[in-house]
């Protein structure tokens, strides 16, 4: 299954528009990302689809030294688990 990237998003489908699965991020200063949402389609669900979505942002924001804002439950839960994405996460502290 190809994993795509949009504008804000990763996605998995024909479109942008309609996808099957896709997270969603935006830019809360240009170093810092917000992931918004995560979606899997009830087929695709039980892949790990989610998680290899939410690995495509870390790349991104690994690659171009962004930290990243997990808003969405799933991203939240998955981010604050283990050491990680330390490296990644924004530290509200500083």
């Amino acid at each position: 299954m190809e994993i795509k990237e949009g504008k804000n998003r990763f996605y998995i489908g024909e479109s942008e528009k309609e996808p099957v699965a896709e997270i969603v991020f935006s830019y809360k200063k240009t170093d810092i990302i917000v992931i918004e949402r995560t979606f899997v389609s009830e087929e695709l669900r039980g892949q790990n689809i989610a998680g290899q979505l939410l690995q495509r942002v870390v790349d991104k924001a690994r690659r171009e030294g962004l930290k990243i804002i997990p808003e969405c439950t799933y991203a939240k839960k998955v981010m604050n688990r283990g050491e990680d994405y330390k490296d990644v996460l924004y530290d509200f502290k500083k």
